[in-house]
């Protein structure tokens, strides 16, 4: 293997242990913000490892076709202790004010689309509702003005045609459920 392709593989893995460190970095700050339950955090762990390991093949595999020898743990060694030198703090940093500006974000979101849509269907089921409410109460106004209205109307016909009412009831037999239909329609006539 060449000196050119060694230093590269070098540099390559300088660089993935450095990303190693700024993934594992974001990954502590993100399960100490959001509190994972403790199950997942093993879990989440793990995945972390394997993803890595995936990565650092994959990165050595691309450098010097897969050849495994000292330089690249020196590599991978040395890009970390870099990374948590120099690097961790300011990583840290800049994770927490990403997940505040997402959260500002969403939080933004959230208000536009309260402003913008919720409101606007809640005013509108509001009008609909108190039109509905004040029609029902309309129609029920109205229908009580023409029954006080036309109460004595309707007596008059009642008189006038109550005899032929008794005339057919006596000449011919009668069902029960009518009479009974009847009998009602009367008692809740004369109650309003």
């Amino acid at each position: 293997m060449s000196p050119y392709t060694q230093w590269i593989t070098l540099i390559w893995m300088t660089l993935s242990g450095a990303a190693m460190g700024a993934v594992f970095d974001s990954y502590r700050v993100l399960s100490g913000r959001f509190r994972f339950a403790r199950w997942t955090v093993h879990i989440l762990d793990l995945l972390y490892w394997i993803l890595s390991a995936l990565f650092i093949f994959y990165m050595l595999y691309e450098s010097n076709r897969g050849q495994l020898r000292f330089y690249v743990f020196l590599g991978l060694v040395l890009g970390v202790c870099f990374y948590f030198w120099l690097l961790s703090v300011t990583t840290q940093r800049f994770v927490v004010m990403l997940i505040e500006i997402i959260n500002r974000f969403i939080y933004i979101l959230c208000r536009i689309f309260n402003v913008l849509i919720i409101q606007p269907l809640l005013g509108i089921y509001r009008l609909m509702r108190a039109l509905v409410i004040g029609l029902w109460r309309l129609v029920i106004l109205i229908g009580r003005a023409m029954i006080v209205l036309l109460r004595p109307f309707i007596k008059l016909g009642w008189w006038i045609i109550r005899p032929l009412v008794v005339l057919i009831q006596t000449k011919f037999p009668k069902p029960r459920w009518l009479f009974r239909v009847w009998n009602w329609l009367q008692r809740w006539w004369t109650r309003t």
